[in-house]
């Protein structure tokens, strides 16, 4: 351990001399109060710290002490429907030792060291085990079993293992090492937060992570272990668009990350996740959700703990096998803390003002994602997929921290506030939007939902694209000045947008779509617009056509509960056919 003292106190930035002990990334204790904070730069034996508290009251002359330990999380049992604030001291415990007004320098353990958890082994006395390797499992929630794992650098023959009820800290298991040293093992484990958990390998991501969103799964999917960005200016619907991912993407395990958000915004997240239901288990959704909240009145420091803190805590849960979500809302708030840091610290400034590293620590954080094959002799295959939000001031995504985030990510949400304010949500682009994933993801689709379901999709982006074209004409001359095809175009467009495209998070049917509604749903639209320009080419009326009487039907298709899908497809079908038909049969017996 390394003590020195303070010699400039600067906001959350403290230099200490009589460091050179001390290590980066330190973690160390500040003041007679003892605040924590993290040693981020080291020149001789100057350090400095950025203190993840408030640091009032502090100056020259006060102790710091290092702990020798880097900051790290603890893992085990009791993540699962915890509350935790940046570097992961759980708030509601705070809240019960000492009120609403949280006091400084406040030291309460990650994981409750009374609560008894039942123990199930796995592993058995003169089993060979290395690190992944499952000894036991602890159900957590309803939901949620947590597999017991050999930490990293552990391996050897397990001498002697418990089952029962047990603390996080007492010993279940004891394995004899390679060396010949007995390591005892607990239900809990520690990792350093900015270093990614090991695995064997990378996978490559080729099936979706189903979201339910049409917009998404549709046209713009991201892969399981994959990366997407949601930028957005203010009122656009970002965290609307997170909540609904968290609610009901295809993930075991959910970890949201209000990072620097209004704290009004936090307390809407922490009311409303214990009351969701989750639609897989009828149980409330906290039953796999892990919160992280760290809001914009808390000290900055603490900003850019809680996304290392969250991803750690989401690569632990990856390694049991599970699929895992990780939202982070929102990166922008992350990569202020940042730049305040780096301007206190007088390093060289980058693009406006933000630090030269900015593009590396946004990769170094989107990097930690991925589909791998875990550690363990068993062939887990775990899944995180990180989401992040970005908020750029004023809309603009040309500025560094969205730049910076497009580079890494494969999948870019574009949120529109045009969209927004005509009530068209989610609000995401369909015309500045793109997802990577595509190509990658074709076989999945093609054997899981159908085979022309890609084919579909491609088809529904050009008229998009296309109605963009003709509406810079419309707006012109008019839309009289369109041939009866493009008309139609636009009509089948208009029918895209509204009825597939707009998505409503409060109606009980219609906030999840799956795969097999999307599907059906989309090809009764494109029918129409297939039908529709066959019809016109035989001469029928473009006016009977655009108020067909099976396009309402259509449009209330996606509120049809799901047992029904397949039945009313099949009747909205033989009704377009036949109105259609005789549409074209009547135009044909007036020109005789």
């Amino acid at each position: 351990m390394s003590q020195g003292t303070i010699v400039k106190v600067s906001g959350p930035l403290v230099v200490a001399s009589g460091m050179e002990d001390a290590d980066m990334y330190d973690v160390v204790r500040v003041g007679d109060l003892g605040l924590i904070g993290e040693i981020i730069e080291m020149r001789g034996d100057m350090a400095s710290i950025q203190v993840y508290e408030e640091t009032a009251g502090i100056g020259p002359g006060a102790p710091v002490v290092s702990t020798g330990a880097q900051l790290s999380v603890e893992l085990g049992p009791g993540l699962i429907e915890s509350i935790y604030d940046g570097i992961q001291r759980p708030l509601e415990v705070m809240f019960e030792q000492q009120g609403a007004n949280i006091q400084r320098g406040i030291q309460v353990p990650a994981l409750n060291r009374e609560k008894k958890w039942d123990f199930v082994p796995v592993a058995k006395a003169g089993d060979r085990v290395e690190a992944g390797d499952i000894i036991g499992t602890v159900k957590e929630t309803v939901i949620v079993e947590q597999k017991i794992m050999v930490p990293w650098g552990v391996s050897g023959t397990v001498e002697s293992v418990e089952g029962g009820a047990f603390t996080v800290d007492e010993t279940v298991c004891r394995i004899r090492k390679d060396d010949g040293s007995i390591e005892e093992l607990s239900l809990m484990q520690k990792w350093p937060v900015r270093r990614g958990r090991p695995y064997k390998e990378k996978m490559v991501p080729d099936m979706p992570l189903v979201t339910g969103q049409r917009v998404i799964d549709t046209l713009f999917p991201i892969a399981k272990g994959g990366v997407a960005a949601v930028p957005g200016p203010f009122g656009s619907g970002k965290t609307v668009v997170q909540h609904q991912l968290a609610k009901w993407a295809d993930a075991d395990i959910v970890v949201y990350i209000g990072c620097g958000e209004r704290g009004n915004e936090m307390t809407d997240v922490l009311m409303e996740f214990p009351e969701l239901k989750d639609p897989r288990s009828g149980e409330s959704l906290m039953k796999r959700t892990v919160l992280i909240a760290n809001t914009s009145d808390m000290p900055v420091a603490a900003r850019e703990a809680s996304i290392y803190t969250g991803i750690t805590i989401a690569e632990y849960f990856r390694d049991m096998g599970y699929s895992v979500a990780l939202m982070a809302d929102s990166t922008s708030r992350w990569a202020e803390a940042l730049r305040e840091m780096s301007g206190r610290l007088e390093e060289m400034p980058g693009e406006e003002g933000y630090p030269a590293y900015l593009a590396s620590r946004l990769a170094q954080f989107y990097e930690r994602a991925g589909r791998v094959a875990a550690l363990g002799s068993d062939g887990r295959v775990g899944a995180l997929s990180a989401i992040g939000a970005v908020s750029p001031p004023g809309g603009d995504i040309s500025e560094p921290v969205s730049q910076a985030t497009l580079r890494i990510v494969k999948v870019f949400w574009s949120l529109d506030a045009g969209l927004a304010h005509a009530r068209h949500f989610p609000a995401i682009n369909w015309l500045s939007s793109y997802s990577l994933y595509v190509d990658r993801l074709t076989p999945w689709f093609e054997e899981n939902v159908a085979k022309d379901f890609p084919a579909l999709r491609n088809q529904a982006i050009r008229l998009l694209q296309e109605e963009a074209e003709l509406n810079e004409i419309v707006q012109l001359v008019g839309v009289d000045a369109l041939s009866f095809e493009d008309r139609v175009k636009l009509e089948a467009c208009k029918s895209i947008r509204e009825d597939y495209l707009h998505q409503n998070a409060f109606h009980d049917v219609d906030t999840y779509s799956s795969m097999n509604k999307q599907y059906k749903l989309l090809k009764l639209i494109l029918g129409y617009y297939d039908q529709s320009v066959d019809a016109v080419s035989k001469g029928a009326p473009f006016n009977q056509l655009a108020a067909v009487p099976v396009r309402e039907t259509i449009g209330r298709f996606k509120y049809i509960e799901e047992k029904d899908i397949d039945s009313s497809y099949e009747e909205i079908l033989t009704e377009m056919k036949k109105e259609i038909t005789d549409i074209v049969n009547k135009g044909a017996e007036d020109d005789d």
